[in-house]
């Protein structure tokens, strides 16, 4: 029988968190979701350094984030059959592995000294921690009692932003300011250079390591822990008669699923570029340097941190999808300000796009899941998937950076932001239901869930 969801919410708010002797293990797995935060965010201000480092153009720094989030793309799918073959712990235990070798490899490509090593680390890194990520929210919720499992899940997501904010101070503290002011290049000897370079790739390099060590670490006390008999993450898709390509029909015939991935892509696609490319608009606006840029990115985030908890109390009194819309449109105002004013006002506007965009990812996720039934998990790794957009549209800002500038360049998130509030007006004039193929239960008319879970970016 199936409980009302007020019913249900009460009897998960009176179970226990964590199951009996779970408690070691649940800690270890909080410490993947801060690791892998600060994986991402200790990397999104290696496009101004590598730019200074190498003497390179925007567009070829920019590679940075199409190694790390291009490799979110290629492992979602692998990552899925890993765990349906062998279980979420394998694939946790995989991800963490493969993380801590990316980072260690930081080390090798530090003595060789040349990008594409550099850019090789990171997409073994960003590897590792798309399996772990794809692995570690259903992990999460087999950790106790099936009707705590949301608010399980949601407690170990909090802990992901306070993993971006280690990863841009680390940054900010022993990597930028560590980096030597632009020098002519023609007036140094070769060994001259060499030197310059191996001190500043040797500051890169350094925090890297120390999250590998991190890495390792976690690997070692999950790997020590018995694993928990494993709940479904979605519990109520059941078999479906037409296989896997009828889950993807189901897929396909969903517009709220479909629109959704592209909402998913364009949402991530501006969160990376704004956070990334905050440090070269500052240094234009404020003729600042890369740490001044580093500390505005650091007040950013934690924005972001403070709107996050603020929004989850938002969206128990406002359906999510009009506080999306009204958030999408408020990002779209704020670029469009910081084009026209590339000052300390111009910087505000940039910085306070991460109280937009605390609300959207797992918003757009909870909404393009709704009424998809079986298809639930293949429609989850599409959304995985559509992280790819945190590859793609930061080497398109970059390229307008190079030939405009920071604060022009900005119109790309803009429209980014724009799909993502078209996204939220199409779900408030849709009528929720479920897909043809699909056996979830019919909705009233803007009925669904006040909060949802998912990954975190």
């Amino acid at each position: 029988m199936t409980l009302p969801r007020a019913e249900e919410d009460e009897r998960g708010r009176r179970r226990p968190l964590l199951g009996h002797g779970m408690r070691l293990l649940f800690i270890a797995l909080i410490g993947c979701f801060t690791a892998w935060g600060i994986a991402q965010d200790l990397t999104t201000p290696m496009v101004a350094g590598f730019k200074r480092i190498f003497e390179m153009s925007t567009f070829q720094a920019s590679l940075v984030q199409l190694a790390y989030f291009g490799a979110y793309f290629v492992l979602a799918l692998p990552a899925a059959f890993l765990n349906q073959r062998f279980g979420y712990k394998t694939g946790i235990l995989t991800g963490l592995g493969l993380a801590a070798l990316g980072a260690f490899l930081f080390y090798p490509a530090s003595k060789i000294m040349t990008y594409g090593a550099f850019l090789l680390a990171l997409f073994a890194m960003a590897a590792g921690c798309s399996i772990l990520e794809t692995s570690a929210n259903p992990y999460v919720m087999s950790l106790g009692p099936q009707e705590s499992a949301t608010r399980r899940l949601n407690f170990a997501q909090a802990f992901n932003p306070v993993g971006t904010n280690i990863g841009v101070l680390l940054a900010s503290t022993l990597i930028l300011p560590k980096l030597a002011e632009p020098v002519d290049i023609a007036s140094l000897s070769p060994d001259q250079l060499r030197t310059i370079r191996a001190g500043e790739l040797g500051a890169v390099m350094a925090p890297y390591l120390g999250l590998a060590v991190l890495l390792a670490l976690i690997a070692v006390a999950i790997a020590s822990q018995k694993a928990p008999p494993i709940v479904e993450e979605f519990p109520d898709a059941g078999p479906h008669t037409g296989g896997t390509r009828g889950l993807f029909g189901v897929l396909w015939r969903s517009e709220r699923y479909r629109f959704g991935v592209i909402a998913q892509f364009a949402n991530i696609g501006a969160q990376v570029c704004t956070w990334t490319y905050l440090i070269q608009y500052v240094e234009q606006a404020l003729g600042g340097s890369l740490q001044k840029g580093g500390v505005y990115l650091q007040l950013s985030l934690l924005i972001f941190l403070g709107s996050r908890f603020l929004m989850t109390w938002v969206i128990g009194r406002v359906r999510a999808t009009k506080v999306l819309a009204a958030l999408a449109l408020l990002a779209v105002a704020l670029c469009m300000f910081a084009i026209v004013s590339p000052n300390i006002a111009g910087v505000l506007a940039v910085v306070s796009l991460s109280f937009c965009l605390s609300l959207m990812f797992p918003t757009i996720y909870g909404v393009a899941l709704k009424g998809l039934g079986p298809a639930t998990k293949f429609g989850a790794a599409g959304l995985v998937m559509a992280i790819v957009g945190g590859a793609i549209m930061p080497v398109v800002q970059g390229r307008l950076v190079d030939r405009t500038s920071a604060a022009i360049s900005f119109i790309v998130p803009a429209a980014c932001f724009a799909v993502v509030g078209l996204y939220a007006f199409y779900d408030l004039r849709a009528a929720a239901g479920p897909v043809r193929g699909s056996t979830e239960p019919v909705l009233p008319r803007g009925a669904g869930p006040s909060t949802v879970t998912g990954s975190t970016a």
